[in-house]
């Protein structure tokens, strides 16, 4: 198996389960609009998808809706005051990172969401400081499936996008890690719905756990 010297990772549904604050956030605004709030189970697929999902889940609001820029306001205004209250790093993730850092592989993130959004999040998480490289949805014109984040990411972080891993729970993340050349990583235990696959997304790998990247780490089996 090909060695990979660097890692970068999607943020929500990948590195962090931030799905029960995002939720809470959505419920706080359908309780706002008088409607029934949700289970975590049924919204958690949504929230790769970030406000766009979360509100189309809660409300079957599309884009297209006069006033969904209102909403996703609302939404964000409720998800900014508890930005960090449950949201955690997923199980196995923290020693991996651990390795990542004792080792001396550098890994950063990829993440459509907005810096605004992102930096307080990874400083909550004291994850911030330990980044060799942080690209949000914002830092470039273009976003995943775009590969153009990945390729900024990499020159950033002096990381050779061959040798670099991308670990993401949506078709997105693979298609843009698959087009800027990395490696490419779906991560099954993260959030998509029932009628998705991470199998069909064309990865490199599938993942069930975040200890089975350490395979691909050197080391593993040299």
């Amino acid at each position: 198996m090909q060695k990979a010297r660097s890692i970068l990772f999607d943020l929500d549904g990948t590195l962090l389960d931030t799905a029960p604050d995002l939720v809470m956030a959505l419920n706080a605004v359908l309780q706002a609009h008088g409607k029934p709030v949700l289970a975590l189970e049924v919204a958690r697929p949504y929230v790769s998808r970030g406000a766009r999902g979360l509100l189309q889940c809660g409300f079957g609001l599309r884009e297209d809706a006069p006033d969904y820029a209102a909403y996703v306001e609302e939404f964000l205004s409720f998800y900014r005051a508890a930005l960090c209250e449950q949201t955690r790093l997923f199980a196995g993730m923290a020693a991996l990172l651990d390795t990542l850092d004792d080792a001396k592989i550098r890994w950063g993130v990829v993440t459509n969401k907005a810096a605004a959004l992102t930096e307080p999040l990874l400083k909550s998480m004291q994850l911030y400081d330990r980044l060799h490289v942080l690209v949000s949805g914002d830092t470039l014109s273009e976003k995943k499936p775009s590969p153009r984040p990945l390729l900024y990411a990499c020159e950033m972080a002096g990381m050779r996008p061959e040798k670099t891993i991308y670990v993401g729970d949506d078709r997105r993340d693979i298609d843009a890690a698959n087009a800027a050349g990395l490696l490419s990583v779906a991560a099954r235990y993260g959030y998509y719905d029932a009628s998705d696959s991470p199998d069909d997304w064309g990865a490199d790998i599938v993942i069930d756990h975040p200890a089975e990247l350490n395979i691909m780490l050197p080391g593993a089996g040299d």
